[in-house]
């Protein structure tokens, strides 16, 4: 199994039996004994030529299905749970609909002056924190499709409008790891968000902070490791293993 992870894990597409001793600290008699056995059930496949290993087509099946049984909002809830209790304000899960995105899950904090968010309500990808989040960690193509396809229409009077202005502040979200926003979706309301990922580096989903401006914007420094500490680990789960 450590043999059948570690391919899981490497950054390389194929490894050698030595890379493999080496790296689990095995002798090469036992990894060849190994790499038989997960050859003989599809797991392992091997290129003649090169002599080098890669994962096969059961363990791929393996990954597919893990994804396809995996619930996002049941995997982030606790997540959601602990930011709302550690910073005292909202929590919230977006996901991503073409051009657009949408909230599809809240913890809100037992606070009377509270920020809800409506789920389910498409928003524009550059306005607030959790849309400009999903933008900064796009492909460019996908970015430059976005702004080719879509003026830059002001939500609130804070809402960035001008392309230039826009791309310099999605070039400081992927810089520090996290969006924040004054204002720009939701008058009065302070928002930080930050990129969860898949196994393939993709976004997937933003999680967020918010609350009212006047008590938010003091903390926003503050709560931003909290935040991108929960991401990183939803992101894990995912299978992302970082940069």
């Amino acid at each position: 199994m450590d043999v059948l992870l570690l391919f899981g894990r490497s950054a390389r597409p194929d490894l050698g039996v030595t890379e493999i001793a080496t790296e689990l600290g095995l002798t090469k008699a036992a990894v060849h004994r190994i790499l038989t056995a997960l050859r003989s059930r599809e797991l392992i496949t091997v290129d003649p030529v090169t002599r080098r290993y890669a994962l096969g087509h059961a363990a791929i099946s393996l990954g597919r299905a893990y994804m396809a049984r995996m619930d996002l909002r049941a995997m982030v809830a606790p997540e959601l749970r602990r930011l709302s209790q550690q910073t005292g304000e909202t929590a919230t899960l977006s996901v991503r609909r073409g051009d657009t995105r949408m909230y599809v899950d809240q913890a809100v904090p037992n606070q009377e002056l509270r920020m809800e968010v409506s789920l389910g309500i498409p928003y524009p990808l550059h306005a607030g924190s959790s849309s400009k989040a999903f933008l900064a960690f796009l492909d460019e193509a996908d970015v430059t499709g976005y702004l080719t396809r879509h003026p830059l229409l002001p939500v609130t009077d804070k809402t960035i409008v001008e392309e230039d202005a826009l791309r310099a502040e999605l070039a400081l979200i992927r810089k520090r790891g996290y969006a924040g926003s004054l204002g720009e979706r939701q008058e009065g309301a302070g928002s930080i968000a930050a990129p969860v990922f898949d196994h393939d580096g993709r976004i997937i989903a933003v999680l967020s902070v918010s609350g009212p401006m006047t008590r938010f914007k003091p903390h926003m420094k503050e709560y931003a490791p909290l935040l991108i500490q929960a991401a990183d680990r939803v992101s894990a789960q995912l299978g992302h293993h970082g940069a």
